[in-house]
């Protein structure tokens, strides 16, 4: 049975859909912390079981039979992510799992200046010191993201934010794709063990073109403006973000002046059989839908 973590998350509920396409309902299994909401799936004849990273003993239950285990990363940071991920990777060990499956991300390194990517780092030594045969899938940064900082800016005329760096944005929809082939493949080829090669767009984007794209795509004048870091977080203040949440963002722009997410590879289009979907088409959608 293959085990799917955060099944009711955006990425984990996509990752279950496209198994859906390609094996049967009874070999899916989900742990998720409140069964509640995935009723959906459990009438479409999906295992749906509790099973919560803060409280590992309920990971037995949730992981019984697993032949793989796709762990969804925390949507946290630090030692609580960490003590997460250990839960999760003890408890599919502990359940027999042939292969454990972790979504990491493209940046993944210790040396990171974005809090999340020492935790993936981390969590991808853990796994390879678990025993238990691993894929640990780099995703690329998420194409939501991008549409998160563009914000209001279609309305207001104006991409207020620090100076950033080229980032290769990729759809959700193709990384959950990719997640299912590689989940269901009897092809060894496809079913990479360690660290897999950045799994990202077709191109390299940074917030000038991002503003450029949606002023084309809205048919409204979007000017990108950079700001400074204490400008940009007493913003994010202003808005109801807490301190915390400001300087983990702040740590991103950071980042990717560093060049941390600028790599573009071929290897989610050869996974996924064809071009990952262009950021355009993602933010096309993004503004269809919010007017």
């Amino acid at each position: 049975m293959i085990i799917v973590t955060g099944a009711t998350g955006k990425l984990g509920r996509a990752v279950v859909d496209r198994l859906l396409t390609r094996v049967p309902a009874e070999e899916i299994g989900v742990s998720v912390r409140d069964p509640d909401k995935a009723r959906d799936l459990a009438e479409k004849g999906v295992r749906v079981r509790r099973g919560d990273f803060t409280d590992p003993a309920t990971l037995a239950h949730a992981f019984e039979g697993a032949a793989q285990v796709l762990i969804v990363s925390a949507d946290v940071t630090g030692e609580p992510a960490l003590a997460m991920h250990h839960a999760a990777i003890d408890g599919a060990k502990a359940a027999g799992a042939g292969r454990i499956l972790y979504t990491s991300h493209m940046g993944a390194s210790p040396t990171s200046l974005f809090a999340p990517m020492p935790d993936h780092a981390a969590t991808e030594a853990a796994l390879r010191d678990s025993g238990v045969p691993w894929t640990s899938l780099r995703n690329g940064y998420y194409a939501s993201s991008a549409i998160m900082l563009l914000g209001a800016a279609v309305r207001t005329g104006e991409l207020a934010a620090p100076e950033d760096g080229p980032i290769s944005w990729t759809a959700h929809a193709d990384l959950a794709e990719a997640t299912a082939r590689v989940l269901t493949a009897d092809d060894r080829s496809v079913r990479p063990s360690g660290p897999t090669a950045p799994l990202t767009g077709s191109e390299a984007l940074d917030l000038a073109d991002v503003a450029e794209t949606a002023a084309e795509l809205s048919g409204r004048p979007v000017k990108r403006v950079v700001i400074g870091d204490d400008e940009y977080r007493d913003l994010l203040v202003g808005h109801g973000a807490s301190p915390a949440q400001a300087e983990l963002l702040l740590g991103m722009f950071a980042a990717g002046r560093q060049g941390e997410f600028t790599a573009v590879d071929p290897a989610l289009a050869t996974l996924i059989g064809r071009p990952p979907t262009p950021f355009r088409d993602v933010l096309d959608e993004a503004i269809t839908s919010a007017a």
